[in-house]
């Protein structure tokens, strides 16, 4: 009997011990994963008996959480519904949390350790426990008015609007864009329904085209490359080609042209300035420039601009831009004129207008500005820092600066502010795989006033705008850039 019994005893035992060892599991490792899964009903039921913190901006209420006479004590609302979308993101009982919603949720949770002796003091006194508040950068006139002017039109693209002189993001517009309230509802039906809706879109609703999607900048890489030229033996008066077609070396014939094929400026000159080149875009100057360059100068001030970098830590994903492959002179000449592999978010050019604004310092980007208490003191504020102090000598972003001015006044498009000096550059971005047969994406990069500037911009407008082959960053993008800069600079 005793055998028998002691085999009895180890098993038991050992399931003790597998036993002991999967709670272990489940309550150290797993736990944090479990309470994230939205499935967990357990979870979800917890998180909404109190009151959700509010996301706001410039004082307007963004999203807030109401209460509600259902199983889910809080309805989660969102005032200002697609125009705020692409920032915001939802809060879902069946999809999760997105945006702000997710990378703030400690904070807007009330789980946040800086919120846990308020949330005691809550407990003692008989009061609900709240989650805290996150208020943003952003400058509903200026997000409004960049939403209105892409929507209006029935643009899919994005504006990007920053302060060049501390980074903060005074606009993040994506079109087309989405209500996110049937998400937060609390009927799963209705949330399924916006989802397949979300889903089935064309152009996609779904795509945050500020900061998820790259594009070919076309002619505003040549930024990039004026900064690289102007530290590497060029001036403003510079003397490059002006022939309206060069042959790309080691290609077996395949040649480079400016627009429409005309000499640089339709001058018919077969040299022109550096100014020159740049205020009427000419590929084969910039193209030339970028070989005599050569790829490892454009690449080093590329990332000095914050390219081929992992993004930026602004509370939302960023998409890294990258420079792609610069392997001959054909590549170089080929990106040079922001084609190729050359693909940007129109975030990645906000920052480089931003950083020829504020004299070559590239700040860090922030969305976040502070975050608060229920009561709404203070947690944490968001202090503007450096992320490049020589991004470009400051006289180079200067010169830079007096050369987007010319550019601006070569721009076609409506829309021009009196009394304000704008700094800009287009850009018309070949794509797809019959380029010449595709409607181009349109570009326009600027910041005012030039002299001392508040807003830094960047627009894109994907397909011409709808399908239009003649569609070009000037005619297309460019009112919608002035626009934002009116709505900015309060005209």
């Amino acid at each position: 009997m005793k055998l028998p019994m002691q085999r009895i005893g180890v098993a038991v035992m050992v399931l003790i011990v597998l036993l002991l060892g999967n709670l272990t599991y489940l309550q150290v490792i797993q736990a944090p994963e479990l309470r994230a899964d939205p499935h967990n009903s357990r979870t979800t039921l917890d998180e909404y008996s109190r009151q959700r913190g509010q996301i706001t901006a410039g004082g307007i209420v963004l999203a807030r959480s109401d209460p509600s006479d259902d199983a889910f004590r809080y309805l989660r609302i969102y005032p200002e519904g697609a125009v705020y979308q692409p920032i915001t993101g939802y809060y879902s009982t069946v999809y999760g949390a997105t945006g702000i919603e997710k990378s703030m949720n400690s904070i807007l949770a009330g789980d946040d350790d800086a919120l846990v002796g308020g949330q005691l003091g809550d407990i003692l006194t008989g009061r609900d426990p709240r989650g805290g508040n996150v208020q943003l950068t952003v400058v509903p006139a200026i997000q409004q008015a960049a939403y209105d002017a892409l929507s209006s039109k029935g643009y899919a693209g994005s504006v990007v609007a920053l302060n060049p002189k501390t980074g903060a993001v005074l606009a993040l517009v994506s079109t087309p864009s989405y209500d996110p309230n049937p998400l937060a509802s609390h009927n799963q039906d209705v949330q399924r329904r916006q989802s397949d809706i979300i889903n089935s879109g064309e152009p996609s609703v779904k795509l945050n085209r500020a900061i998820g999607a790259v594009y070919p900048p076309g002619s505003t890489f040549k930024l990039v490359v004026s900064a690289a030229a102007l530290q590497n033996g060029y001036t403003p008066t510079s003397q490059v080609t002006g022939e309206p077609t060069i042959d790309l070396p080691g290609t077996g014939g395949a040649t480079l042209s400016n627009f429409q094929g005309e000499s640089c400026g339709d001058s018919g000159s077969s040299e022109v300035d550096f100014v020159t080149a740049l205020a009427f875009s000419c590929n084969t100057a910039f193209a030339e420039v970028g070989m005599a360059l050569g790829g490892d100068k454009l690449r080093a001030q590329a990332a000095a601009l914050g390219v081929d970098g992992n993004g930026y830590d602004i509370g939302l994903d960023v998409t890294p831009s990258r420079l792609g492959d610069l392997a001959d002179p054909a590549a170089v000449a080929q990106s040079s004129i922001g084609q190729r592999d050359v693909a940007f978010t129109p975030f990645q050019d906000a920052i480089i207008a931003a950083t020829i604004a504020n004299h070559g310092v590239r700040m860090n980007p922030y969305l976040v500005d502070r975050t608060t208490r229920p009561d709404l003191s203070v947690i944490s504020q968001t202090e503007p820092s450096v992320a490049n102090q020589d991004a470009m000598p400051t006289a180079v972003a200067d010169q830079i600066r007096d050369m987007m001015i010319e550019s601006e006044s070569e721009t076609t498009g409506n829309g021009s502010l009196a009394g304000v000096t704008i700094a800009s550059k287009t850009g018309t971005a070949e794509h797809g795989t019959d380029p010449k047969n595709t409607a181009p994406h349109a570009w326009y990069v600027a910041f005012a006033p030039a002299e001392d500037p508040q807003i830094a911009v960047a627009v894109l407008v994907e397909n011409g705008g709808n399908g239009d082959l003649s569609g070009t960053g000037g005619k297309i993008a460019s009112p919608i850039g002035r626009t934002v800069i009116g709505a900015a600079l309060g005209g």
